[in-house]
């Protein structure tokens, strides 16, 4: 009985991405490759395609592409033989842009914050504005006579 909460693709596309990285790792010794991270693994539903996502550090990605596209009918055969699959399926690399975009946003962020910290910095304070507000500060040594929660 499948489990509809986790598809029987979504494991094996889990443990795709287990036992690819290792193969990666241990077949391919390209150095136009640097260092491959293998983000996610998204399968078809028939199992016949897989979409590996990857992330590379020290490499151009256009490089490290045409290294994993050369190499993916190589590492199909390990790879079914690795999770006992009777038809392995074709393995299809993708850059994922989602690491560098996510450094991209982040970058713009702390420079808007950095520029609104330097824009308030200049500014004077006003404490004036302070003594409307009254002092919450917690002292309980006088209890407040219009509380009307505080009547002994």
């Amino acid at each position: 009985m499948a489990n509809k909460a986790f598809p029987r693709s979504r494991r094996v596309a889990q443990q795709i991405q287990r036992a690819l990285s290792e193969l990666i790792r241990r077949e391919i010794r390209d150095p136009r490759l640097g260092m491959v991270t293998l983000t996610e693994v998204r399968m078809s539903p028939d199992l016949s395609y897989a979409q590996i996502y990857y992330s590379v550090l020290g490499a151009e990605r256009a490089k490290a592409q045409e290294v994993l596209n050369s190499a993916a009918e190589m590492l199909r055969g390990p790879l079914g033989r690795a999770l006992k699959l009777r038809h392995a399926p074709e393995l299809r690399f993708v850059a994922d842009e989602l690491i560098e975009s996510g450094a991209r946003l982040s970058a713009l962020i702390n420079k808007a914050v950095s520029e609104d910290a330097a824009k308030h910095a200049d500014a004077p304070v006003d404490d004036s504005a302070d003594d409307d507000h009254p002092d919450i500060s917690g002292d309980a040594s006088e209890p407040d006579p219009s509380d009307p929660r505080d009547r002994h």
